[in-house]
């Protein structure tokens, strides 16, 4: 038999936990059809991995690319860190499945997340969706049915509850897009339309994804919290789990700046959930502050309508006076920070990396005033980032933390990447060498179980089948790296560079990165889960 491939003289670490082992591995027709000793085997191609390991691709669980990746298949961010698999449309924000209009509004609504991708593609159907990123892409896709959609697709952009059959439609469409591949339900209670929900409409909606075996992947709620069980967080959450049935997935759920050291604290509920019967599993990536879009944080009447309606609110004085007041009311301390990370307009371009103190200061306003007036002036299209702490005591403890929790079977690490703007989070660029380089050698973690956690951990539950592990018969996505060299270079002053010592990624049986450069082959697929 002549291979298409064989990667020789390696370690191979499987995904399952198991101890690593040496052999080489075989490749045909973009899967793995052959593992160990393989050296009287003829292949058109070879790859000396001598030093290095030989592991399943990395599969990112929480990736705002949807977006990037329409605008520059490559995807080079994400591939260079050993990512072959990217779960989009986490936290309910995609464009799928949306019909013209809708897709156009929502796309300039999310462009401060999701960047501006064409406008003419169809994102009328999961299926349709899946087809805009197949072969078109160097990692694969996988996506997740977001609530967003579901209810733009069944009552627009309005503060009205989902019953009777408005209900009735939401429940068919969810039907249909687990049937076309979407991979799970997933919401954030932090975001519009989500937040316009109740956890009742939450429970019916997640007894379909229960129904179809389903994981709901939520952004816990701390907006609108009278409408929510529990008072919201991650109690409305495991209370949806525990009414609905269907397997609950906690977004990005770590200690921060905040609570770091209080691993116990934060866990307590999940293990009461746990004993209830409730399926939960969770994700997290290696830093102590986040990024998203600065209208997060508007009051929910501001986005009722959508976009055009959004955008007339401000251009509006005595609307937008009401704004600010309501901005002054509620977030001003969390506002101060915040730094911007993207801007579109030429004008606005120097505002990347500043502080909002800093822009509000250039322009002779307050913090809240000048938020409203950029966001207007960009028409969303602007990202912002938190401001780490200064604290080296706090960082070092954050990570700890990570590493403690990672520890446990039910976590897996998804890096909630915006790759989008000129100052980006480091989250989009370091989290996976990060954690399986850096933190695992300072904290002296088994290599094979933090492969495992990235690898087989997300294909079982997400129902990616054939991935995660190195094993015969599965698609051959493979990450080769010095395991004693794997680290991130991003930084928060320098984000976007890309790590060392990840020399070749294999997506379906094709090097996307050969010798740490991409190639610019686009051998992804657009996943249908199972």
């Amino acid at each position: 038999m002549v291979f298409d491939l064989i990667i020789e003289n390696g370690l191979v670490i499987d995904g399952t936990g198991k101890a690593a082992y040496p052999a080489a591995v075989g490749i045909t027709d973009e899967k793995i059809s052959a593992i160990g000793d393989l050296c009287d085997s003829e292949s058109q191609e070879k790859i000396d991995a001598t030093g290095h390991v030989i592991t399943p691709g990395f599969i990112d669980t929480h990736c705002h690319s949807d977006g990037a990746l329409l605008i520059d298949g490559q995807h080079a961010e994400g591939v260079r860190q050993g990512i072959t698999t990217e779960i989009i449309a986490p936290d309910g924000l995609t464009y799928a499945p949306l019909n013209g209009a809708d897709y156009s509004m929502y796309r300039q609504y999310l462009s401060g997340l999701l960047g501006l991708p064409p406008e003419d593609l169809d994102m009328s159907s999961i299926s349709s969706a899946l087809e805009n990123y197949h072969h078109k892409t160097a990692p694969n896709v996988a996506m997740f049915l977001g609530h967003g959609p579901v209810r733009i697709h069944s009552v627009g952009m309005e503060d009205v509850p989902l019953t009777g059959k408005t209900l009735e439609h939401a429940k068919s469409l969810m039907a249909e897009s687990f049937e076309q591949g979407a991979c799970g339900f997933s919401t954030g209670l932090s975001y519009y339309p989500n937040s316009f929900s109740d956890s009742n409409e939450l429970v019916e909606l997640c007894k379909v994804a229960a129904k179809h075996d389903k994981a709901f992947s939520i952004h816990t709620r701390n907006h609108n919290t009278n409408r929510a069980f529990c008072g919201g967080g991650v109690e409305e959450a495991l209370e949806i789990g525990r009414r609905s049935g269907v397997k609950v997935h906690i977004e990005h759920y770590r200690t921060s700046a905040n609570n770091a050291g209080q691993i116990e604290s934060i866990m307590e509920p999940i293990e009461v959930a746990k004993k209830d019967g409730v399926d939960v599993t969770l994700e997290l990536y290696p830093y102590p502050v986040g990024s998203g879009h600065p209208i997060a944080h508007f009051p929910s009447w501001f986005h009722e309508g959508g976009t055009t309606a959004a955008l007339r609110r401000l251009e509006e004085t005595e609307t937008k006076a009401m704004l600010i007041r309501d901005l002054e009311d509620s977030d001003s301390s969390v506002l101060h920070e915040y730094s911007w990370t993207w801007i579109s307009s030429e004008k606005n371009r120097h505002y990347e990396g500043m502080s909002f103190n800093d822009v509000a200061e250039e322009r002779g306003t307050s913090i809240e005033q000048m938020i409203c007036e950029v966001v207007l002036e960009e028409k969303f299209s602007c990202g912002v980032r938190g401001v780490p702490p200064q604290s080296a005591r706090l960082w070092r403890q954050v990570e700890e933390d990570v590493m403690t929790l990672l520890d446990r079977p039910d976590y897996m690490v998804g890096s909630d990447a915006i790759p989008v703007g000129g100052l980006q989070h480091p989250r989009a660029w370091g989290t996976f060498p990060r954690i399986v380089g850096r933190l695992r050698r300072r904290h002296g973690y088994p290599l094979e179980q933090v492969i495992q956690r990235v690898t087989q951990n997300p294909a079982r539950r997400f129902g990616l089948e054939g991935r995660g592990e190195i094993r015969e018969g599965f698609q051959a996505d493979i990450c080769v790296f010095d395991p004693e060299m794997i680290n991130d270079l991003s930084s928060f002053e320098d984000p976007m560079m890309h790590p060392i010592g990840i020399p070749h990624v294999l997506v379906n049986g094709k090097l996307v990165v050969q010798n740490s450069k991409c190639t610019g082959i686009m051998s992804g697929n657009g996943i249908k889960a199972v």
